[in-house]
């Protein structure tokens, strides 16, 4: 297994164990997050709230742009713009999310998203515009050469 995907799922971000996405595939330009879906994941409709699947294109997104072959390495990005649409019903409790680098520079990277169901059924996708921050950094936050 990828040495910064097992550090990166077992460093997760207050935010992602809140939720309870994990990063689950990563490696240069592409990502997956996978969740199962509880009751305070749901709209008032009792359908995967918005919101969570805009966090779950955004997050799959940045990860696509941030991966590092070399261990220790962590890179880092911002969001710039985020464009979402909400296509489908999600059906039963499991729900996938990949992230591809679709262009870019050494600062700026654009991205495609999706989410599919566990039935393979597409729900939301997305394209996204990042810059990275700072590029390249050690666990300790300093600076790589």
């Amino acid at each position: 297994m990828d040495e910064n995907l097992l550090w990166e799922q077992n460093s997760a971000s207050g935010f992602s164990r809140l939720l309870g996405y994990r990063i689950t595939e990563w490696e240069q330009g592409r990502a997956v997050v996978e969740m199962t879906l509880r009751p305070e994941h749901l709209n008032r409709a009792g359908l995967p709230h918005g919101g969570l699947l805009t966090t779950l294109l955004d997050t799959v997104s940045g990860y696509a742009g941030c991966h590092c072959p070399v261990p220790g390495n962590v890179r880092r990005t911002l969001t710039l713009s985020l464009t979402t649409n909400f296509i489908g019903i999600a059906k039963g409790q499991h729900l996938r999310a990949e992230g591809l680098v679709s262009g870019g520079g050494s600062k700026i990277f654009f991205t495609s998203a999706s989410i599919h169901d566990e039935h393979d059924s597409l729900i939301a996708t997305a394209s996204g515009t990042f810059r990275y921050h700072r590029g390249s950094e050690s666990r300790d936050g300093q600076p790589r050469a």
